[in-house]
């Protein structure tokens, strides 16, 4: 059964998907291929970085809901350090369309509340329910935070170096 904590903790992910479409409006399909959201990746780069750990974990938390054996990461199982896991991923997804990845990462938001609202409400709220989370419940993780707090504040001032923020801007939900 779906606690409210695990309603609510969807209706912020799936919030999150409407300060993405944002982003991805303002910064305008134009401009994706360029180098300077995160130093020389373009946004298409950060957008497939987004999807590729949304995509690694979500697999992740729908076997955890049905019981099933964690499915391994999609990298290589001797990398342990994000560095090198962001190297190779960003090495995989470099030929992707750009279509695709922006699809791609606008997709994970419903998958992965739908993945959340799944989850037992006994694993949903053990601090032990998702083992790479450091003892945190999952029902207490801002999964949006990787886009909020690490990538768009980058992308913003990126825009208005450029002077081409959009005069709005994107507010987190």
């Amino acid at each position: 059964m779906t606690s409210e904590a695990q309603r609510q903790l969807a209706a912020r992910v799936r919030a999150g998907q409407q300060v993405w479409r944002d982003l991805v409006a303002d910064v305008g399909r134009d401009r994706m291929l360029e180098p300077g959201p995160m130093g020389e990746w373009t946004f298409k780069d950060m957008a497939a970085h987004l999807a590729a750990w949304r995509n690694a974990r979500i697999p992740m938390i729908e076997a955890i809901g049905q019981g099933k054996p964690l499915p391994p990461p999609p990298w290589p199982a001797e990398m342990d350090d994000d560095e090198p896991i962001n190297d190779w991923l960003h090495e995989r997804d470099r030929d992707r369309p750009l279509d695709e990845v922006i699809a791609d990462y606008d997709g994970s938001f419903e998958r992965l509340a739908a993945a959340l609202e799944a989850l037992p409400d006994e694993v949903a709220h053990d601090p032990a329910g998702l083992p790479w989370a450091g003892g945190t419940r999952a029902v207490d993780i801002d999964f949006n935070d990787h886009l909020l707090e690490e990538h768009l504040p980058d992308v913003r001032r990126w825009l208005e170096r450029r002077g081409t923020a959009a005069s709005g801007g994107t507010s987190a939900p």
